[in-house]
């Protein structure tokens, strides 16, 4: 970095920059030339009006990449309208129109304080392995972001599994991918990091398909037990009808018989309906003389050894 900047100050001084402008005339005035002083207020006031206007090309910067970032969101809305908006493309797109304003509009301040556009082409055209080689990171989340964006694995509002972690997805930009969890908690990955993961995505599905499973005693009906669990799933509007339900014995464990309900439901009340399915198939169980076998724990005591005759 320090290398960088120096190679600028260098620069920029070959190009007459108004603060080596202002420097040598300091310095002419300082050695006694009468004439050099007036030179100095001109160098320094030449220096403060280009302040001014990089500040200003600053400000308007700033200001128009968030206009065109805006811009660009509304433009694809109108061209999305005829069917559900796209928030990912829109957040995408948006903020590497900001980006790109940005780093123009970085050019043009540093021109104005002195530093020409072919100055700093040169400069990144000669250190291009190290800016390179220092932006790696940057580099790739920028590319997986574009992945990202092309493939589609998930969209903004998406409900997806990430590297372990479950969350909404907010936002998707250049750099990471915002996701908010049940805890409401804010987690940011960044792009490389997420698409070199596994990714589930739990909203695409239209439906999905719910696995319980109860254990009752051995003594009691099985296949009874099986009738009333397809009941149960039937008796739910919410479950769909294709594919049906579907239950079975699944496994002899050692105190009790394990039997098993297939469901399937729409993705958006997935979960209100297993947790509806667990109470009423609990509920319904009992009522009928059914009992739930749990582990028991038997203590056996040794009897005492007989005291030793003497």
């Amino acid at each position: 970095m320090a290398n960088l900047l120096l190679t600028l100050s260098v620069l920029a001084a070959r190009e007459g920059a108004p603060l080596d402008v202002l420097r040598s005339e300091v310095r002419a005035a300082l050695s006694g030339d009468p004439a050099a002083w007036r030179q100095t207020l001109d160098a320094a006031g030449a220096l403060a009006v280009n302040l001014a206007v990089a500040g200003v090309i600053l400000v308007l910067t700033l200001w128009l990449s968030g206009w065109i970032a805006r811009a660009m969101r509304r433009a694809l809305e109108r061209l999305q309208r005829p069917s559900a908006p796209d928030a990912t493309l829109q957040g995408f797109l948006s903020s590497l129109a900001r980006w790109l304003v940005l780093i123009v509009g970085a050019i043009a301040v540093l021109q104005e304080l002195g530093v020409q556009t072919t100055s700093i082409l040169a400069l990144l055209g000669a250190g291009s392995l190290a800016i390179g080689l220092a932006m790696q990171g940057a580099l790739a989340n920028v590319a997986a972001g574009v992945m990202l964006l092309v493939l589609r694995p998930y969209r903004v509002g998406d409900v997806v599994e990430i590297n372990g972690r479950i969350g909404t997805v907010k936002r998707l930009d250049l750099f990471m991918t915002e996701l908010t969890d049940p805890d409401n908690l804010a987690i940011f990955m960044p792009n490389g990091k997420v698409f070199g993961e596994m990714i589930v995505n739990y909203t695409t599905p239209k439906s999905r398909r719910m696995e319980l499973h109860f254990n009752v005693d051995y003594q009691d009906d099985a296949d009874r037990a099986l009738a009333l669990l397809i009941d149960c799933a039937k008796a739910d509007r919410r479950v769909l009808a294709d594919p049906a339900p579907w239950s079975a014995v699944t496994a002899l464990e050692p105190s009790s018989v394990r039997v098993t309900l297939r469901a399937w439901a729409p993705t958006a009340v997935f979960w209100d309906v297993r947790f509806d399915m667990i109470k009423t198939i609990k509920q319904t169980l009992e009522a009928n003389g059914f009992s739930f076998a749990y582990p028991h724990q038997v203590t056996v005591e040794k009897p005492k050894p007989a005291p030793r005759r003497v």
